[in-house]
């Protein structure tokens, strides 16, 4: 006779997603943009910018506000991008009360963010610019299963998400669980957890951007299905910031400004 493992068994007891703060590619996007430039002008490549001082803020903010909550609704658990935005949003969140002080961050590079390929820095204008057979591509095929040479589509991204929750699951069951990562690591997250569509993913992402430092949580709910599964309670919420009046900024996260 087959075993079933007991649902509370499966799935942390709360997890939750979210965005790094605002970095400093975040602004230099909106400079290129608001210049009508081509590229986007960065010191760093995509993997260590840093957070802009307002992106230090939302993520002391953040800490804050979980550190001031109830009793146990601090994470146990916090996996993070290994971008240094990330990083830096989940230290500064440990350091203002978020966690435990001597909680370990772990690092996981299936969080990082979605890779943009010969598209990386590029502005929407330098897209069509320079690339236009990939914006003819990425017309066509959608931002869902669009690939730029070098690169992921969100399918991609997907692909490593879903295997990152196979070790959640695995390792972290029952527990508080905090995921430090990107704008699209969240929805692709939702589309995993909540069984999504393409459609229907794309449809939430079209309603706006998701915040730096937004909290999306999730809660176990024992008695839904033969399982169980991971409930949706929150998404995209700004309260901490709001709380300490730091402003919220909900700029898109990619290097690569090709919004569809």
């Amino acid at each position: 006779m087959q075993h079933h493992p007991h649902p509370a068994s499966r799935w942390p007891s709360v997890l939750w997603l979210i965005r790094h703060g605002q970095s400093a590619g975040n602004v230099a996007r909106d400079a290129a943009h608001e210049g009508g430039l081509h590229r986007i002008e960065l010191e760093h490549r995509d993997v260590d910018v840093p957070l802009s001082q307002l992106g230090r803020e939302q993520a002391g903010a953040l800490g804050r506000w979980f550190g001031q909550g109830e009793e146990g609704q601090r994470p146990e658990v916090v996996l993070c991008s290994p971008y240094v935005r990330a990083i830096e949003t989940a230290e500064l969140f440990r350091a203002a009360g978020g966690c435990d002080p001597d909680l370990r961050i772990c690092i996981d590079e299936r969080l990082r963010e979605k890779e943009f390929g010969i598209l990386d820095g590029l502005t929407t204008l330098g897209i069509r610019e320079f690339q236009p057979e990939q914006a003819q591509f990425r017309q066509v095929l959608g931002k869902f299963y669009h690939r730029p040479p070098g690169g992921e589509s969100w399918v991609d991204v997907i692909f490593r998400l879903r295997a990152l929750l196979d070790t959640v699951s695995l390792h972290y069951a029952g527990r508080r669980v905090m995921i430090v990562a990107h704008q699209v690591v969240v929805l692709c997250m939702r589309y995993v957890i909540e069984q999504l569509s393409e459609a229907e993913i794309l449809a939430i992402d079209a309603q706006g951007d998701v915040a730096n430092c937004g909290v999306t949580q999730y809660r176990f709910d024992p008695g839904a299905g033969h399982d169980g599964r991971l409930a949706l309670e929150r998404y995209n919420v700004t309260a901490p910031m709001e709380r300490e009046g730091t402003p919220a900024t909900r700029e898109p996260d990619q290097m690569v400004a090709a919004r569809g």
